[in-house]
């Protein structure tokens, strides 16, 4: 079975105890522990000794958003506490400053795609020039963003064609006209269905629906099925 999980800032933003608490109550292995805004960063690392994550298989680090150029030494020292622990970092392209530093977290570096209100990071061709300065870095696919870009789900395609092989792990979620992350639609669940098969079965999927508690398990059986192979051949047939 694919495996699923939440960041823990699209269920409890600012509040990760909360979220860590939450995804480890639906039984969910998978988690990314959200710092999305800078003044997030360190209590976030400073509190890691303290959470239980031991439900969890996959653990990943979403770095903040945006990230001050005065602030990313700062940054990047309190994230190496994050790569000392194994964990991939997923960071946004323009969040990087002196993008030399960045290469020393290696393939725990995980670049993710970017969606309409950022000046980077939306096509293959952004993200090529991207991972020319970063060779060693992994992938995080936001297909939310994908979409935003291209409903088509083509330039998705593309950049799998040329990432797959770098594919650390997924977000998943409809992102709205405002670029905010909700729940997913039944539009976005076919178009993600477009691109399923370049996803192997795997890659671990972290969702960043905004959603309630009690709709955690309905996001993630609704994220299965998007990323479900056999459903897109479905969908082809008909």
């Amino acid at each position: 079975m694919r495996p699923v999980g939440f960041s823990t800032g699209a269920l409890a933003r600012g509040d990760v105890s909360r979220g860590v608490e939450m995804i480890a109550k639906n039984a969910l292995h998978v988690i990314e522990l959200s710092a999305l805004r800078q003044n997030e960063l360190q209590p976030v690392v400073e509190m890691l000794d303290n959470l239980d994550l031991t439900p969890f298989d996959y653990i990943s680090f979403h770095a903040p958003s945006s990230i001050e150029p005065a602030f990313e030494a700062i940054a990047l020292e309190l994230l190496d506490r994050i790569h000392a622990r194994g964990w991939p970092i997923v960071v946004h392209p323009d969040a990087m400053h002196t993008v030399q530093e960045w290469n020393r977290f290696g393939e725990l570096l995980c670049i993710e795609n970017m969606d309409k209100r950022k000046p980077v990071g939306q096509t293959a061709e952004d993200l090529g020039r991207i991972f020319a300065d970063l060779p060693q870095a992994s992938f995080c696919l936001d297909l939310g963003h994908a979409r935003q870009i291209d409903p088509t789900m083509s330039e998705a395609a593309l950049i799998l064609t040329h990432l797959g092989k770098k594919l650390k792990q997924v977000h998943i979620s409809e992102v709205n006209y405002e670029s905010k992350h909700d729940s997913l639609t039944l539009e976005a669940i076919m178009a993600f269905q477009r691109v399923s098969s370049f996803i192997a079965e795997n890659i671990p999927v972290i969702l960043e629906s905004r959603v309630e508690e009690r709709s955690i398990r309905m996001e993630v059986e609704s994220a299965r099925y998007a990323l479900n192979p056999l459903n897109a051949l479905a969908l082809a047939g008909d």
